[in-house]
């Protein structure tokens, strides 16, 4: 069984990459459960789905990146653009 692509997980949308973390914790969580109880039969699907969860956490964080930048860029745009507060220089003293 290859490991999973993680050009899959970048073709899922925000709600169904949450799903398919949940879904990966639970399965790990399943896995963790037959191990302890001595029924597992496949110990190399701890190894796909912790590489699953991995993706799934990184493609989350991208997104979550470049959701941040973009708020952060169109601050400095609007800063920018509409300057709220203007400066006022102060005329330096003359006087001797």
């Amino acid at each position: 069984m290859p490991f999973p692509k993680i050009e899959e997980v970048r073709n899922l949308s925000d709600d169904e990459l949450v799903a398919e973390i949940v879904n990966t914790k639970r399965e790990l969580f399943n896995l963790r459960m037959l191990k302890a109880t001595g029924r597992l039969e496949k110990p190399h699907l701890f190894k796909h789905n912790r590489h699953r969860l991995a993706q799934l956490l990184t493609i989350e964080r991208e997104r979550e990146l470049e959701k941040e930048a973009e708020v952060s860029t169109q601050e400095v745009a609007e800063s920018v653009s509409n300057p709220s507060s203007t400066t006022s220089v102060e005329a330096a003293d003359d006087t001797e």
